[in-house]
């Protein structure tokens, strides 16, 4: 479905972006791994070459003008082109997820600053590029907390909480996404996102226990379960869906 696609993976060495990774070259297509920590990115790319697959690292900052710049016209100068880019970064300060009790408001300043706007810069420094040459696909990450109130009993009993910095991030991408697919819609750039449910990591069962309660038949979620959805809106299957929100949570939200 991707074939000869060169796709670009914002936080490609993360629990969801390195899953992404392995979807896109499993469908043919090459995967640009990017990622803060360069060592990362060349793991995963080791992993996906020692399966045959076709993957590259590269370091990228997202809260950075320049090195978006320098990405683009790397890949553009070894590639001739660059047709679509995932991000699902996850900037954030040391002191992000906490109880909203204790969120100061610096705190929750840089993290809006650092992950929707992070997502504001990536995408709209490759819509631009898109423009110029000839159209494009951009999918932004966003989360099932940018589309519903948190069920907060679910992470009674724990450490847990849902951070109020994420459900303003998230529910902002998914405008954002909206706003970009209208602004270029006529330009032949798509922008699309996927709010995925819960993913499995580690969670304490009293957690998944109440989680799962809200969901049919598989409750949280794997990485892998969320790839199928980010390789239908990177083909040519979804080339007439633009500015959409698609939900991968296994009912939670219904």
């Amino acid at each position: 479905m991707l074939n000869e696609k060169i796709i670009v993976v914002i936080g490609g060495a993360g629990l969801l972006g390195s899953q992404f990774c392995s979807a896109i070259v499993e469908q043919g297509g090459t995967a640009i791994i990017t990622d803060l920590n360069i060592d990362s990115a060349d793991a995963v790319v080791k992993k996906i070459k020692a399966n045959g697959g076709k993957a590259e690292a590269a370091v990228l900052d997202i809260t950075d003008s320049v090195s978006i710049d320098n990405l683009i016209a790397s890949l553009n100068e070894h590639h001739g082109r660059i047709d679509a880019v995932v991000n699902s970064a996850y900037p954030r300060n040391k002191n992000y997820g906490r109880r909203l009790e204790d969120v100061t408001y610096t705190d929750f300043c840089e993290n809006v600053s650092m992950h929707l706007g992070g997502y504001f810069l990536l995408a709209q420094k490759f819509a631009l590029y898109f423009r110029e040459h000839n159209g494009g696909n951009i999918v932004n990450i966003a989360s099932i907390y940018g589309t519903l109130a948190p069920r907060f009993e679910i992470y009674a009993d724990t450490s847990m909480t849902m951070s109020v910095e994420y459900a303003a991030i998230k529910s902002a991408v998914i405008q954002v996404t909206r706003f970009f697919a209208q602004y270029f819609k006529t330009d032949g750039v798509r922008c699309n996102s996927i709010s995925p449910g819960g993913i499995l990591d580690n969670q304490p069962d009293v957690f998944l226990e109440k989680y799962n309660s809200h969901c049919g038949t598989k409750g949280m979620l794997d990485p892998q379960d969320i790839a199928g959805a980010l390789v239908f809106l990177l083909s040519d299957a979804s080339q007439y869906i633009n500015g959409q929100n698609i939900i991968v949570d296994d009912g939670f939200t219904i």
